[in-house]
């Protein structure tokens, strides 16, 4: 139990670091994402971000922050309280023998697909105030936007794109926590450390970004699917897709193959320091704590 509460507050600040770091590098993203096809609003990465600044300033780029900021933290805590339980699990059946990657990938899955519950509306409101423009604004802010939501459509409404969230997470997460933990473990072989805490600061920097590609270069078609459907209308000549394979069906049709990769350039960019400064963020908060 004292082993799990040192997880979820080191998981926490990871969290804090992540959202601070990578908001408004995801604003840019979703925006790509989900801009008209047909009349868009942006012709490229940096001409969102000069229509962002121009428009809205340095606040456009951090617009709905306060949902991750609280649901993120509660994320990635989950995250590693899931991940590291899953390692303590699988250590135990293998009787002190290291863990597999099959079982390192299993742990990071399990991971995503508990983080899902959170995760999925976190970010479901969090991207519908992100693509609002101060012409175009719909909602006050994150709890406006929960009660006019629930309001009108309940908790369904609330958890809408679940589905393609729960599968983007199983998925990028296995990847993820492989990829670092796979790191991590090759560098304590090769430099012959006594334990992970030994790691230079840099590698866990390192190593933490190359986690975050390992998830991203993985997922980022679901990724762009999800957002499609939760900045979707919910009802009527305003709902586009009927279901996921909907979304991905129409978006084909229309768009091809790059329909499915429109922001993918911030988002790249996101995922060197964004997940740098979560396993940061775990790694020294771990060692504070033991």
């Amino acid at each position: 139990m004292i082993q799990s509460l040192k997880d979820c507050a080191s998981g926490t600040v990871g969290g804090i670091m992540q959202v601070l770091v990578g908001q408004p590098f995801d604003t840019v993203k979703v925006r790509l994402q989900t801009q008209s096809t047909s009349n868009p609003m942006y012709s490229g990465m940096m001409d969102c971000v000069r229509k962002t600044h121009q428009a809205e300033g340095l606040r456009g780029f951090y617009k709905g922050t306060a949902t991750p900021l609280v649901g993120i933290g509660a994320c990635v805590s989950i995250q590693f309280v899931v991940v590291e339980f899953m390692k303590r699990h699988f250590g135990q059946k293998n009787h002190g023998d290291p863990l597999t990657n099959g079982q390192l990938y299993l742990a990071g899955a399990a991971s995503g697909v508990a983080n899902s519950i959170v995760s999925g509306p976190v970010e479901h409101i969090r991207t519908r105030l992100q693509v609002q423009t101060s012409g175009t604004a719909g909602y006050n802010g994150p709890i406006d936007c929960i009660r006019q939501i629930y309001r009108s459509h309940g908790l369904p409404g609330i958890y809408k794109g679940q589905v393609i969230t729960m599968a983007r997470e199983f998925q990028g997460y296995g990847a993820y926590f492989f990829a670092y933990e796979w790191l991590v473990r090759k560098s304590i072989e090769r430099n012959k450390l006594t334990s992970r805490a030994e790691l230079p600061s840099w590698e866990v920097c390192l190593y933490g970004a190359g986690a975050g590609y390992a998830m991203w270069l993985t997922v980022y078609p679901m990724d762009a699917v999800k957002s499609k459907l939760q900045t979707d209308g919910f009802a009527g000549a305003a709902k586009k897709y009927t279901s996921t394979l909907d979304c991905v069906r129409k978006t084909f049709a229309a768009e091809g193959v790059a329909g499915f990769f429109r922001g993918v350039g911030p988002c790249l960019l996101r995922a060197a320091p964004s997940n740098a400064a979560t396993f940061m963020g775990f790694e020294v908060a771990m060692r504070f704590l033991a």
